[in-house]
């Protein structure tokens, strides 16, 4: 089954909102992404200083907050990262959400290609990138949550 959030606005995150992210509780094995799993991440969202452009709320039409994307841009190349609610995980929107948020990234940025990197064992999201056009191009070992986990680097032309 997937489905659609319908047409986002995304926004640069207020405080407000990246409080609201770092609250959000995801079901195990997912918990792995609840901002305060890693001390680093948990600061970067919330310090205005460390978040600074690079993040953005995603809200539906009805004015929810939904996800997020973090946006990072060196030579035409777009590292993304993103999060979507956890109430909303696991039921088709990933496609969607992605989708646009490329789209955002595509027009504010006008990259030439995308990456982003996902832990191995998150084969929903996986096969969400994979979907979209997105191969893998690296394995790596990532230190977070106070340990080295194996993940993937993907990528896609723009």
């Amino acid at each position: 089954m997937t489905g659609s959030l319908g047409p986002l606005r995304i926004v640069p995150m207020t405080q407000a909102e990246a409080e609201e992210i770092a609250a959000w509780r995801y079901d195990p094995p997912y918990d792995f992404y609840d901002a305060d799993a890693d001390h680093r991440d948990l600061a970067e969202l919330l310090d205005w200083a460390l978040r600074g452009d690079r993040y953005f709320s995603a809200r539906s039409d009805a004015g929810e907050l939904v996800g997020y994307f973090g946006f990072a841009c060196q030579d035409r190349v777009v590292g993304v990262g993103l999060g979507l609610r956890p109430d909303l995980t696991g039921c088709g929107l990933g496609a969607s959400f992605l989708e646009e948020g490329l789209a955002f990234a595509q027009a504010r940025f006008r990259p030439r290609r995308f990456t982003l990197s996902v832990a191995t064992f998150n084969r929903r999201a996986i096969t969400v990138y994979e979907r979209a056009g997105f191969v893998v191009t690296r394995s790596f070992e990532h230190e977070t949550n106070g340990g080295a986990f194996p993940f993937v680097e993907m990528e896609r032309p723009a």
